[in-house]
C-alpha cells in the first residue's frame, strides 16, 4: 500500500503547494492567455500533473496512470453520456422543425432576451439541477438559448453563471448528504447553514445575469422581473432548506419561481425589448412574420413541439425517485480498479486515521440520468414524426460533433483523479487551512478549488469536508459553518470547471473555443466566491446567530 504524502518537499508546505498548484496555473494560463483549445490544454495539464505526482509526490507510476484512466472513464460515463443524449434530444427538435414552434411559444410569453434568460437559464436550469445535476442543466438550457437567438458565447456563459444558485442542493441534495457523511455532521444542520448563505447569493444572481448581458441601463428596465425571480427563489430556497432538508430546495424553488415569473410576465412587460444583434438586425417584416407565426400555432402544436422536453423532465424526475433508482441500480455493474482500489492510504490530518481510498468504477447503465434522457429521445422520435434511420443518423452526427468535448472531459476528469489520489488536492487544502483565524474567509475557496478540479460540488465536499471540520475545531469556530461554506463556495467554481466549460461549448457549437468561454466566466466566478467568503467571515465572528 502507498501512503499519501501532503508535504513531499519536507518541512515547507508552501513549496509543496507551489508544486501542486503549478498544473492548475498552467491550465489557467493556457485558457485565459494562450487561448489554447480545451482538449489540448487538458492533455498538457494532465502530463504536468502526472510528472509531479510521480517525481515530487513519489506516487507509483501505475497508480498515477490508473487514477487518470479511472477518472477519464467517469468523465465518459456517466458525464459524457449525459452530454451526448441531451444534445441529441435538442437536435431532434431542430431536425424536425419543432424548435421553431418552441421558439415561437417562448417568444409569445416574452421576446425579450433578458426575461428569456431568467425563465430558461435560471428557473428551468435550477429545476434540472435539482433533479439530475452533473451538467444536465447547462447542456439543455444553453442549447435552448442558442436556439432562441442568443449569441453562443452568451448562451453558454449565462447558463453557467445561472447554475451557481442551485448547485449545492443539486441531484436531490446529494452534495449536502455527502458533506454530512464525510464530516460526521448532521446533513440537516449543513442544509440549514447553506440555506442561510446561498439565498443571499441567489437573490443577486438574476440581477447579475442580466447585467452581464446588457449593462446597468438595460438592467434597470427589467428590475421588477429580477426582483420577482430572485426574491421568490431565495425565499423558497431558505424555507425549504431550513425546514424540509437538502432534498427539495432546488425543485421547489425553481418550480415556484417559474410559475410566479410566468404569471408576472402575463401582467407586466418591459417598455423596451432587448435582443442581441443577431436578432435586432432583422427587418421589421421578419419580426412581423415571427409574431404572426407565434399566434398561428395551436395549443396542441405547441405541446407536441415541447413534448421531447416534457418527456425529458418526466423521465429525469422518475429516475430521481429513490425507489425507482434503487430498482434500476439492480442492473448496475461495479469494478474495483486494480492496483488502485484501497491501495492508497489517506493520512492525517485529511482523515483522523489512515483510511484506504476506494477506487470502484460504477457502470450504472440503466440508472444513469443520461439513459433517462436517451429513452426520452427514443419516444420523442415517434411523437415528432422522425424516421428511425434519420434518428440513428442524428445520434451518430451528435457523437461526431462531440468527440473533442468528450476528449476534454476525459482528460480533465483524469486530471482531477490524479490530484485526488496523489494527495496534491489535499496539499492545496492544507495550505489554505494554515490561514488561522482568517480561515472562515478562505474556507469557501477550498470548495471553489475542489469544484474547479472535479467539476462537482459533491466531489469537492467528499474531498475537503473532513478537513473543513478539523480546521474549524482547531481555531474554535462551529464546523457546520465551514463545511457548509465548502459547498456554498463550491457552487461559484462550477462555471470555470473544465468539465462545465466542455459541456457548455458542446451544446452551443463553441467546440475549440473553450478559452473564450473560460475568459468570459472567470471574473464572475472570482467575484461571486468573494461574496461567499465575506458572508462566511461575517457569520463566523459577527453574525454567529445565523449558525444553526
Amino acid at each position: 500500500m502507498w501512503k499519501q504524502i501532503y508535504d513531499p518537499l519536507s518541512g515547507s508546505i508552501w513549496l509543496s503547494t507551489l508544486a501542486a498548484v503549478s498544473p492548475i496555473v498552467y491550465f489557467f494560463w493556457a485558457l485565459a492567455f494562450r487561448r489554447t483549445k480545451g482538449h489540448i490544454a487538458g492533455l498538457i495539464t494532465v502530463a504536468l500533473a502526472f510528472l509531479i505526482s510521480v517525481w515530487v509526490y513519489k506516487m507509483p507510476v501505475k497508480m498515477s496512470v490508473l487514477s487518470f484512466v479511472y477518472g477519464g472513464a467517469v468523465g465518459l460515463f456517466p458525464i459524457g453520456w449525459i452530454i451526448v443524449t441531451a444534445v441529441f434530444l435538442y437536435k431532434i427538435t431542430v431536425k424536425t422543425g419543432k424548435f421553431d414552434i418552441i421558439r415561437a411559444s417562448v417568444t409569445n410569453l416574452t421576446d425579450d432576451h433578458r426575461l428569456q434568460a431568467l425563465l430558461i437559464a435560471f428557473c428551468f436550469g435550477a429545476f434540472l439541477e435539482g433533479c439530475a445535476g452533473f451538467g444536465t442543466p447547462v447542456v439543455i438550457t444553453a442549447a435552448l438559448l442558442a436556439g432562441l437567438g442568443f449569441r453562443p458565447l452568451y448562451a453558454a456563459g449565462i447558463c453557467l453563471i445561472a447554475n451557481t444558485a442551485p448547485v449545492a442542493f443539486g441531484a436531490i441534495g446529494i452534495p449536502i448528504t455527502v458533506a454530512g457523511t464525510i464530516s460526521g455532521l448532521d446533513p440537516f444542520a449543513i442544509s440549514q447553514m447553506v440555506g442561510r448563505q446561498l439565498p443571499l447569493l441567489s437573490v443577486f444572481v438574476p440581477f447579475w445575469l442580466v447585467f452581464v448581458m446588457c449593462g446597468w441601463k438595460k438592467t434597470r428596465e427589467v428590475m421588477p422581473a429580477i426582483f420577482v425571480t430572485g426574491g421568490t427563489f431565495a425565499i423558497v430556497q431558505y424555507l425549504s432548506s431550513n425546514f424540509l432538508g437538502p432534498e427539495l430546495p432546488d425543485i421547489l424553488s425553481s418550480l415556484i419561481c417559474l410559475l410566479v415569473l410566468s404569471f408576472f410576465l402575463r401582467i407586466w412587460k418591459p417598455k423596451q425589448i432587448f435582443r442581441f444583434d443577431s436578432i435586432t438586425k432583422k427587418s421589421k417584416a421578419t419580426e412581423t412574420e415571427i409574431a404572426a407565426a407565434t399566434e398561428g400555432y395551436s395549443t396542441g402544436q405547441i405541446l407536441l413541439a415541447w413534448s421531447p422536453f416534457i418527456l425529458l423532465t418526466g423521465f429525469i424526475v422518475l429516475w430521481s425517485i429513490p425507489a425507482v433508482k434503487n430498482f434500476l441500480n439492480q442492473w448496475t455493474f461495479k469494478w474495483s480498479v486494480p492496483v488502485l482500489h484501497q491501495m492508497v492510504l489517506k493520512m492525517s490530518p485529511i482523515v483522523t486515521k489512515p483510511t484506504p481510498y476506494d477506487a470502484v468504477y460504477t457502470f450504472d447503465w440503466l440508472a444513469a440520468v443520461g439513459t433517462a434522457i436517451f429513452i426520452a429521445s427514443f419516444f420523442s422520435m415517434f411523437l415528432v414524426g422522425m424516421r428511425f434511420r434519420t434518428w440513428l443518423y442524428t445520434f451518430w452526427e451528435t457523437l461526431m460533433e462531440l468527440r473533442y468535448p468528450l476528449l476534454t472531459i476525459f482528460s480533465v476528469l483524469g486530471l482531477a483523479y490524479i490530484f485526488n489520489y496523489s494527495g496534491m488536492s489535499a496539499t492545496l487544502g492544507l495550505a489554505l487551512a494554515k490561514t488561522g483565524v482568517l480561515f472562515p474567509f478562505f474556507s469557501p475557496i477550498l470548495g471553489w478549488l475542489g469544484v474547479f478540479l472535479s467539476g462537482s460540488d459533491t466531489s469537492s465536499n467528499a474531498l475537503f469536508g473532513n478537513l473543513q471540520k478539523i480546521t474549524a475545531n482547531q481555531i474554535g469556530i462551529d464546523p457546520v459553518l465551514t463545511v457548509a461554506a465548502n459547498s456554498s463556495g463550491g457552487v461559484t467554481g462550477k462555471m470555470i470547471s473544465p468539465q462545465s466549460i466542455a459541456v457548455a461549448t458542446a451544446s452551443t457549437g463553441l467546440v475549440g473555443k473553450e478559452s473564450d468561454l473560460f475568459r468570459f466566466t472567470i471574473k464572475h466566478s472570482l467575484f461571486l466566491v468573494l461574496i461567499i467568503c465575506t458572508i462566511t467571515l461575517l457569520q463566523a465572528y459577527v453574525l454567529k446567530w445565523m449558525i444553526p
